[in-house]
């Protein structure tokens, strides 16, 4: 028999301290890279659960430096209206804002704009050119839904707008002066080219860190597997304005997967592409001379994960990370380090192994903007967390046509549990983002490429771990 090596995960050792010029954690940055093409402005990117991203979650994410993965156990076109919500929450210039025709009734507009999920529309006709604005102002002094939008919506000659070129700095302080809520931008045949929001404006300025692209709307991903509509999917996402994809299965390094790969490449040619998830070197090697852009590690180190226990494969995340990282860099594609992330300090080793962002799944399940309903039991809150390979994700994807196998075939790699109610995503990215400056601080380390590099680590016994944390006291309460 071949020898045995040892594979470590992050409690089995700790980063040695080093002499640091930093005189405060605040001047650690945390900008780093995603794909080849993408940055993001802190290392943190939502995993794609249906239990932790949707919408919601990748629009939050977004706005505080991250980015979110959408999963994709639903249909294309929910898939589709998914990313168009997060696409439209932030933007400076809505280049085609949902528009409603004068001859309308408030009910039909009431129903249009709960759609939607917007406050307030642009009216026009066919032609494009503007009317008028129904605003929810208007529409709270409407007696009844049966009038039409043209008798209560404020009309073009009582507006203000703007044109093509406005400026954010102008637009600023259009907002201010006239106390209005929506600019809308129109050229000089009054045909609407954009509109401006004062939410745009205050979300800009609340969130400095928003990742955003060219158009200034937020930066999302989404997910696609390797089998069925994957190529239809993947080909309507980025239709969609989706900023990346993710192949993901539980065994990245299949023919499964260079087939896919082969496919959405020729389907999709400009497309940032992720891959995963694997956890050796040959993979990662395989990969990127494949053509991705990103890659993803880790077989089994989640938390709702059971892959290792069913299947017995699987590679410590510490040493899965370091394997990949290490031939990665030689190709210059960015790793994920996907899992067993439940410290701040994790993530501090995570990237001193050689990850460039870390995915969480477990850690932002039960946060207020992951998907599900708040659960109430013995007066405290949960909210559902489950494996993407669990067996209520085989019959969620039984019901969208995306698994053909009877339920009594599929075997679980994960499993459904509920996890405490957590509050607001800021108050968790917080506390990480804090962590993570401050382990960059204990290695003299001003960016995310010095902390891979400063890195040195020590393995640790038990006695070790549990010196780590809180130990020798006695509860108060």
């Amino acid at each position: 028999m071949n020898s045995i090596p040892i594979a470590l995960t992050y409690d089995d050792v700790l980063i040695v301290p080093r002499r640091s010029g930093l005189n405060s954690r605040s001047e650690a940055v945390t900008t780093t890279r995603l794909t080849k093409k993408i940055n993001l402005h802190i290392p943190l990117v939502s995993a794609n659960m249906d239990t932790v991203t949707e919408s919601q979650m990748a629009i939050a994410l977004a706005r505080l430096g991250g980015i979110g993965i959408l999963h994709r156990f639903m249909t294309i076109e929910e898939n589709i209206e998914e990313v168009k919500r997060v696409k439209r929450a932030q933007n400076f210039v809505v280049r085609d804002p949902y528009s409603i025709d004068p001859n309308k009734t408030i009910g039909q507009a009431k129903e249009f704009i709960a759609k939607c999920g917007v406050t307030g529309l642009v009216v026009a006709n066919d032609d494009g050119r503007l009317h008028g604005i129904l605003s929810r102002r208007d529409m709270m002094f409407a007696e009844n839904d049966h009038a039409l939008v043209s008798e209560i919506m404020t009309p073009r000659a009582k507006l203000i707008v703007g044109v093509p070129s406005t400026t954010f700095e102008e637009a600023k302080n259009i907002f201010a002066q006239n106390k209005i809520e929506k600019l809308p931008l129109v050229d000089e045949d009054n045909k609407i080219i954009g509109l401006i929001t004062s939410d745009d404006i205050r979300l800009r300025i609340d969130y400095p860190l928003a990742n955003t692209d060219e158009k200034g709307n937020l930066l999302v991903g989404a997910s696609i597997g390797v089998k069925g509509d994957y190529i239809e999917r993947a080909q309507e996402l980025i239709k969609a304005g989706v900023d990346v994809l993710v192949i993901d299965i539980a065994h990245g390094h299949s023919d499964l997967m260079f087939d896919a790969i082969k496919n959405v490449r020729a389907a999709c040619t400009d497309v940032q592409l992720i891959a995963g998830n694997i956890a050796t070197s040959g993979a990662a090697q395989e990969l990127c001379e494949a053509g991705v852009d990103g890659l993803k590690v880790g077989v089994g180190p989640g938390t709702i994960c059971i892959t290792r226990l069913v299947t017995g494969c699987g590679v410590p995340q510490l040493s899965a990370v370091m394997n990949v990282a290490a031939t990665a860099q030689k190709y210059n594609v960015p790793v994920i380090a996907d899992g067993g992330i439940q410290k701040s300090g994790d993530i501090v080793k995570a990237i001193g192994a050689g990850a460039d962002t870390v995915m969480l799944g477990g850690s932002l399940a039960g946060t207020h903007e992951s998907p599900g309903l708040i659960i109430n039991r013995d007066g405290k809150k949960y909210k559902v967390c489950r494996g993407s390979a669990s067996f209520a994700i085989a019959e969620r994807r039984q019901k969208v046509g995306q698994e053909k196998k009877e339920m009594n075939e599929v075997t679980p790699e994960g499993v459904e549990a509920v996890v405490p109610y957590k509050g607001y995503l800021a108050e968790i990215v917080g506390q990480f983002i804090g962590g993570l400056k401050s382990g960059m601080s204990y290695t003299n380390s001003r960016t995310i490429g010095e902390l891979q590099k400063n890195c040195d680590f020590v393995r640790i016994t038990n006695a070790g771990l549990r010196e780590s944390g809180p130990h020798d006291l006695q509860d108060v309460r």
